[in-house]
């Protein structure tokens, strides 16, 4: 019965199955509206910056018929000229920030730069009436990123960010039972996000006080606001352990989120070995318990005090397919933009996972 469950959803288009499982705030058009045989205008899309780490997600974009990507922008010469060899990026106009914003009924960006100077450009393009990508964290500055998010409101402009798990099926699968209440009352999560970090990515990572938990560990942060709200308190602890590097990463770092009755610890670190295949993330609550592991291939192990649905009392372990990230992503904002449904992350939530992450990594949220 439970492959039967999933067999169905995954017969449901990616963006509809995420909709539904973050609670159906569907307005504007039905699904029936949306299946119908009239095509629609692709929507115009250019990319601002290739600094990012995930800036090849726009091949995902190229190959959606919901986007037409009409030219890419990278002051950097170095980074163009590296970006101009990778399959994303050949066969683009290359042209200024100021041009791509000029392009003709042009609908939105993906600002993929490094952090340091993402809201910058994010700013621009919501001042020119785009809406907006923008990948993760969201800057360095809480108050700058307030302001684009509320300039954005007051236009009815999307920035959508760009946080790789929330459309990943076992993900969606917890948030549906935190929507039943099948866990209880949640009293603990635990999220780990890892990896070995190369020399010349740990300079780079090292220009931020946050370190590993301002790279990495936001992903995870994201998921936990999400399950438990902004963070009463957050406690940050911060090592640089791999002595024989020739830089100040903070490469082995701890964070506590406090909450009024219940604790959320997130690691998040440039040393481990078998890190990918260990990021995890754990909800616990007094009726069961929602094992994530790993997390970018995802398998569950569900155990419950009882029978909920289709998932009996005991553990049930659910595996799930392969699946490539942000294909939800860009349905997802194209179906906002063209009024179909209304987005699924308020701006409250972004604000408040960025206010943790810069906490976590013992960063200023007043600058």
């Amino acid at each position: 019965m439970i492959m039967n469950l999933l067999d169905r959803r995954r017969a449901v288009a990616a963006l509809f199955a995420a909709a539904t499982s973050l609670g159906g705030r569907i307005g504007g058009a039905a699904e029936a509206d949306l299946a119908a045989d009239a095509p629609l205008r692709p929507l115009r899309l250019g990319q601002i910056g290739v600094g990012h780490g995930h800036a090849s997600k726009l091949a995902v974009y190229r190959n959606s018929p919901d986007w037409e990507v009409v030219g890419i922008c990278e002051p950097d010469a170095g980074l163009r000229a590296a970006a101009e060899k990778q399959k994303s990026f050949q066969g683009l106009p290359w042209m200024s920030r100021d041009e791509l914003l000029a392009v003709d009924r042009l609908d939105a960006v993906l600002v993929e730069t490094k952090p340091d100077s993402s809201l910058e450009h994010s700013a621009a393009a919501i001042a020119a009436g785009k809406h907006v990508h923008l990948d993760k964290p969201a800057g360095t500055s809480l108050p700058a990123y307030r302001k684009i998010l509320e300039e954005a409101h007051s236009r009815k402009l999307v920035v959508q960010m760009g946080y790789m798990f929330r459309f990943n099926p076992a993900v969606m699968l917890l948030r549906e039972f935190l929507d039943q209440g099948w866990l209880g009352d949640v009293f603990e999560a635990s999220a780990v996000m890892s990896k070995v970090v190369e020399p010349a990515a740990r300079k780079e990572f090292s220009r931020f006080p946050g370190g590993m938990m301002f790279e990495l560990g936001c992903h995870v942060i994201d998921l936990l606001v999400a399950v438990l709200g902004k963070p009463d308190r957050v406690e940050s602890v911060m090592r640089h352990s791999l002595l024989s590097a020739d830089d100040t990463l903070a490469d082995n770092t701890l964070a506590i989120l406090h909450y009024p009755r219940a604790i959320t610890t997130v690691r998040a670190s440039a040393l481990e070995v078998e890190g990918f295949s260990r990021r995890h993330l754990t909800v616990c609550g007094t009726q069961g318990t929602f094992h994530i592991q790993p997390l970018d291939d995802p398998s569950v192990r569900i155990t419950l005090d009882r029978d909920r649905g289709v998932f009996q009392k005991g553990i049930t372990e659910v595996p799930f397919p392969n699946f490539t990230r942000y294909i939800a992503d860009a349905a997802e904002m194209a179906a906002i933009i063209r009024g179909e449904m209304a987005s699924p992350f308020t701006p409250d939530h972004d604000l408040a996972v960025q206010e943790t992450v810069l906490l976590a990594g013992g960063m200023r949220i007043d600058d």
